[in-house]
């Protein structure tokens, strides 16, 4: 049986902690674990299942707990996706997924609290005191089933007329662990499948099939029903249960608080996404402005 994960830690977990070409390390920041681990070569990103590139990984309490806009969290995630942003240059901050499909969600949510502010230029920017805002457009893609198009040609096509330095791809994920929803939040300079957190994988959205750098970030809603049942029961249980897992093959489980799981997520997300674009302001300031 597979076991579907699109976190990077998840699945140097299944692959064994000492794979070649794979660089691993943790650290501390505002209480919070985070880890750093660089796929270097195609063989060690076969073993994993990920493509070559950082993914970096940040442990949360759990978002259905208390969480304000002034949280040292939003701080944290910013800085570390600000070190896979190009330094300067227009960014493109694309919310994927379907707005109707509560797990699936998070990534035009996210959109949603996302500052754009490429529209801001000239006197207008002058006048207001924004002229050292970075330029910033948003897009939510919908998708395929909803336009007709695929994701990454919906961006690709909004990546040529505008001409960013780099997208930023927003997206709900899938964990291995029920534990993990809702408290990590993965960035990585990889690029994304579209749909992977509900197992409708599309064409990969990365720097070769969009021509830009392609950060993305995410969060987990769910756990495939096969994967969390040999999590449950362990591999041997399931293993003689296969007949009747199979039976689950297309279905995922999602915790019972996902709306809220799902808002929170955005918001952070979010806040933390304008944090790490316009650190010419502090947080205070960005919240005036959304």
């Amino acid at each position: 049986m597979q076991l579907r994960t699109d976190l990077a830690i998840e699945a140097r977990e299944l692959a064994g902690e000492r794979v070649a070409g794979v660089d691993y390390r943790e650290y501390r920041e505002n209480d919070l674990k985070i880890s750093r681990l660089t796929v270097r070569s195609a063989r060690a990103g076969q073993l994993l299942g990920k493509e070559q590139g950082t993914y970096i990984t940040v442990e949360l309490p759990s978002l259905t707990d208390n969480f304000t806009e002034a949280d040292e969290r939003i701080k944290t995630i910013g800085r570390e996706i600000r070190r896979l942003l190009p330094v300067n240059g227009l960014l493109l901050v694309a919310g994927l997924g379907n707005e109707e499909i509560t797990p699936d969600s998070l990534g035009p949510k996210t959109g949603a609290r996302v500052l754009a502010t490429r529209h801001i230029t000239g006197e207008l920017a002058r006048a207001s005191g924004l002229d050292r805002l970075r330029p910033v457009a948003v897009m939510n893609t919908g998708v395929t089933g909803q336009t007709g198009i695929e994701t990454g040609e919906y961006i690709l096509s909004i990546v040529k007329r505008i001409r960013p330095n780099a997208v930023i791809a927003v997206d709900a994920l899938a964990s291995r662990r029920v534990e993990r929803l809702g408290r990590t939040v993965q960035i990585s300079d990889a690029g994304i499948s579209p749909g992977a957190g509900l197992g409708n994988h599309r064409t990969r959205i990365n720097r070769e099939t969009i021509g830009v750098p392609v950060i993305a970030i995410g969060v987990p809603t769910v756990v495939d029903a096969q994967t969390f049942a040999n999590d449950l029961l362990g591999e041997s249980v399931a293993s003689r249960s296969g007949a009747y897992l199979s039976q689950g093959s297309q279905m995922i489980v999602i915790p019972r608080e996902i709306d809220l799981l799902t808002e929170r997520a955005a918001r952070l997300l979010g806040f933390s996404l304008n944090a790490a674009m316009q650190n010419a302001f502090d947080l205070k300031d960005l919240l005036s402005l959304m």
